[in-house]
């Protein structure tokens, strides 16, 4: 850390990955635990590398300063480590500025997300400038993220594993070479993910992908699972949601959209790429939010919870041939089922949606990781129209 970039973090406001401290107290086991947590919830948090500054009064920018005799890395790593499950990796200095000391903590980006208070085994986050306990999606989306769980294996265990549609799965069985009996059809679809045992009430209950893949309606049971889609009617909005398994769902997406613009000559199949990514690749720890297609005149805007993995930005999602993806249980098994190979195309979907519009407009792919979400923004209805008027396209 040099002077420098010392001043320009003190301009910035504190957030998600900068907070300021006047003093730094650790003469107690709470102020030791209260320091840990502060690390922890930077570390947690999406972004890179995050900083504690020592000696500076948030709002102010007062210069209060700080005595770096007390300010001893090998004491602060100890703390950490003896609280911290995985230890979290920082850097401490000391940074003369006006003729006092700042101590500065850099809390490196970390791959070993998320970590755990030792003694408590509490998650953190930060939200905004303030520490919390992490929320029981955020923790399973940063195990996920690390590949400690598949969250489409998370059991259902309000549900029976009845509610699926054996007739579809038998479908499933066969293209993998497989003719169940009746005696091993369960323990089958429990070997495949499809089912979970529940030892306690001795039961089968559906995972989140059998449930997706092949239950009729999943939205009965998981609302937030449906495609929802947004068109205009004299600058009145319209909501119309589209649910079914995901290739049902799918297969609806594209007869509406081909029958709303039937006589407005848009690429469709770009929009139907766009939802298919969205589907394949959302946050199912995510419940509050659907899979959202915006219809307008000024832009077509396909919105879906789930940033990109960690580690990938849209540039290597769309370069490489073999991206990092969120739900790879889902993805292997809609490689099978799909009939019409809607996700044989990942990453190289995209490049296809870009290309559609070369000489229209641009598309925008933005990945919002404080809102967790991910958005394809395409050229709107009436823009489109006339351009292609003028011959343009």
């Amino acid at each position: 850390m040099n002077l420098q970039k010392l001043k320009i973090l003190i301009k910035q406001k504190e957030g998600m990955k900068l907070d300021f401290k006047e003093s730094l107290h650790l003469n107690t086991e709470t102020e030791k635990k209260e320091f840990a947590k502060d690390v922890m919830a930077i570390a947690n948090s999406i972004g890179g590398r995050g900083y504690l500054i020592i000696g500076v009064k948030d709002k102010e920018k007062k210069i209060i300063g700080i005595k770096p005799e007390d300010f001893q890395e090998e004491r602060l790593q100890q703390i950490i480590s003896h609280r911290c499950d995985p230890p979290v990796n920082i850097r401490v200095e000391c940074i003369k500025y006006k003729e006092r000391y700042i101590g500065v903590i850099t809390i490196f980006k970390s791959f070993q997300r998320p970590h755990q208070m030792r003694q408590t085994g509490a998650f953190y986050v930060r939200r905004g400038s303030t520490t919390d306990i992490a929320r029981r999606d955020e923790i399973a989306r940063m195990f996920q993220e690390v590949g400690l769980i598949n969250n489409e294996l998370i059991p259902l265990y309000n549900l029976d594993a009845s509610v699926l549609n054996q007739a579809l799965i038998n479908q499933y069985l066969k293209k993998m070479g497989i003719f169940p009996n009746e005696k091993m059809t369960m323990h089958t679809w429990n070997n495949l993910g499809i089912i979970h045992f529940d030892s306690e009430r001795n039961r089968f209950c559906p995972t989140i992908g059998g449930l997706l893949l092949f239950c009729n309606k999943p939205q009965a049971y998981l609302p937030y699972v449906s495609v929802k889609i947004i068109t205009f009617k004299k600058d009145k909005k319209q909501t119309h949601v589209i649910d079914g398994n995901i290739l049902e769902m799918l297969n609806r997406c594209r007869k509406f959209i081909c029958t709303y613009l039937k006589n407005i000559d848009y690429p469709k199949e770009a929009i139907f790429e766009a939802i298919a990514n969205a589907v394949l690749h959302r946050d199912y720890m995510d419940i509050l939010r659907d899979v959202v297609v915006l219809i307008g005149d000024h832009k077509v805007e396909i919105s879906n919870p789930g940033t990109l993995p960690k580690g990938s930005n849209i540039h290597t999602i769309m370069r490489e041939n073999n991206p990092t993806r969120r739900n790879n249980w889902l993805y292997h098994r809609l490689l099978l089922i799909d009939d019409q190979n809607q996700f044989l195309r990942t990453g190289i979907g995209l490049q296809k949606i870009s290309k559609m519009f070369n000489n229209v407009g641009n598309v925008k792919f933005l990945n919002i990781e404080k809102r967790n979400l991910f958005k394809v923004v395409m050229p709107g209805l009436n823009k489109f129209n006339k351009i292609k008027k003028h011959g343009t396209f």
